[in-house]
C-alpha cells in the first residue's frame, strides 16, 4: 500500500492526463517516481523538468556516466528502484 496518495493514468484528467500523456515509459505507464506528484500537476512538471537537465542536459559528463551516478547513488542509499 502506498503512502502517498497518487491518481491512476485512467483516472487523470485535464492538465495531469496532459503530462501523464507526454511522460508515459516505454513499458506503457507512467512511473510511480513521477506519480507520487499527480495531486500537484506543476510539481511533477519540475521534477521532469529537473530529470531532463540531470541526466540529458550538459554534454561535459557522457549520458553512461551520469547513469553509473546514480545508480550508484541509489545503491548507496539502498534505493531499489
Amino acid at each position: 500500500m502506498a503512502w502517498i496518495e497518487m491518481v491512476d493514468e485512467n483516472d487523470a484528467d485535464g492538465e495531469l492526463k496532459e503530462l501523464y500523456g507526454r511522460l508515459t515509459a516505454p513499458w506503457g505507464g507512467v512511473d510511480n517516481i513521477l506519480k507520487i506528484h499527480s495531486l500537484n500537476p506543476s510539481s511533477l512538471q519540475g521534477h521532469y523538468d529537473f530529470y531532463r537537465i540531470l541526466m540529458k542536459g550538459s554534454k561535459d559528463l557522457p549520458r553512461a556516466k551520469r547513469e553509473m551516478i546514480a545508480v550508484t547513488v541509489s545503491r548507496l542509499n539502498h534505493c531499489v528502484y
